[in-house]
């Protein structure tokens, strides 16, 4: 069995490489310190067609298979972890619309998604609801000509900047999807959030919903399958991306250790000679491999179609988001006194590294799925 890319797809993986190099790279620090994503920066994204890479020609998009839709929050990510996190949510939002949306709604909004003129965010998480999807406690009323909507949401990436809400709440009990579009919801409250250990340009919200009419042509698919149906489709794809960009803060690591470890000397040597230092770098090293491996075999079944691609998916998630932490805690320690401090990126990356085992699923969440399969497989 041969795993490599296609020309194409490494074509790619050098583009999206050399746009991160030049145009992300140099912008990470101030999105950390700034707790927000420039200007510059989203403009660039919008004029390279990356926020439509998932979404079909017909709708402007690219068109990109799922692997290479990797590739591109890898490179993205190996950048700065909250630009990644712009086309997580953006994509989460624009794919819930594409395989739920009716054709008005598509056409309404897909073409506006691809082109980077509106923004879309996921906006599920509440304060007493996480894990527990299903148990959220935002309420959809029904009105004449629509629903209003009522409670809170909380911990929503790019809530601050976005258009378009996918929002859950429950219609007669049942978990329901509806689309939320800011500009007319009156009643809606956007509080900024800021204060995170990681990933600070995420521009992280909380909603307030105080009686939102939503007309009854924004109800995303059918009543009653917001979690089921909606939610764990696109948090499939939520996972698929973090996972990749959990790969880009990896190799953003070991690039930056390898680089200290030729440069730095101690005792009239490199450290990079040091065999403990040695030993961490040749972790780092397979385990970012390793990491990658996963990652193209989810995105491997998911473009043939194959239905173990959620549970690949799932491994993958879990196995990058714990490499991160281990390969930027080495990045740490080999710096020493300077991973320790902001003017070095490794810093970030730790810090990073640790928003990914919360997001998309816990870690914990991972191990109860991924050993209850491998259970009922048996």
């Amino acid at each position: 069995m041969k795993i490599e890319l296609s020309d194409a797809q490494q074509g790619y993986k050098e583009s999206f490489r050399h746009f991160a190099d030049s145009y992300i790279v140099p912008y990470a620090q101030r999105h950390d310190a700034e707790e927000r994503i420039s200007e510059e920066v989203l403009d660039r994204l919008i004029s390279a067609g990356y926020l439509g890479s998932m979404l079909p020609t017909s709708f402007g998009g690219m068109g990109l298979d799922m692997v290479t839709v990797g590739l591109l929050n890898e490179e993205i990510g190996r950048g700065c972890s909250a630009v990644r996190s712009l086309l997580t949510v953006h994509g989460m939002a624009a794919l819930g619309i594409l395989r739920f949306g009716t054709a008005d709604m598509k056409a309404q909004w897909l073409p506006r998604m691809a082109s980077g003129k509106a923004i879309g965010a996921f906006a599920l998480s509440e304060p007493e609801a996480g894990s527990n999807a299903a148990g959220v406690k935002t309420t959809a009323t029904r009105t004449a000509g629509g629903f209003l909507l009522n409670g809170c949401k909380r911990w929503i990436t790019m809530g601050q900047i976005a258009d378009l809400f996918i929002l859950f709440a429950q219609l007669d009990g049942k978990p329901t999807a509806f689309l939320v579009e800011k500009a007319n919801a009156e009643g809606l409250t956007v509080n900024k959030m800021n204060g995170f250990l990681g990933a600070r340009g995420s521009m992280i919200a909380e909603l307030q919903l105080n009686d939102v009419f939503v007309p009854e042509s924004h109800l995303l698919g059918k009543e009653g399958i917001g979690v089921s149906h909606v939610a764990l489709s696109c948090l499939d794809y939520g996972r698929y991306t973090v996972a990749w960009g959990c790969i880009g803060t990896a190799q953003a690591s070991l690039e930056a250790s390898l680089h200290f470890a030729k440069e730095r000397e101690q005792f009239g040597q490199p450290i990079g000679s040091n065999q403990l230092i040695q030993k961490m770098i040749t972790e780092m090293v397979v385990t970012v491999k390793s990491a990658r491996l996963l990652c193209l075999q989810a995105g491997y079944l998911k473009d043939i179609g194959d239905p173990d691609s959620i549970m690949e998916t799932w491994n993958a998630k879990y196995f990058a988001s714990l490499a991160a932490n281990q390969v930027s805690g080495h990045a740490v320690q080999i710096h020493g006194a300077r991973g320790c401090h902001q003017d070095f990126p490794v810093e970030r990356y730790f810090r990073d590294a640790k928003i990914n085992e919360i997001i998309e699923g816990s870690s914990q969440m991972h191990e109860v799925m991924i050993a209850n399969h491998a259970l009922q497989a048996l």
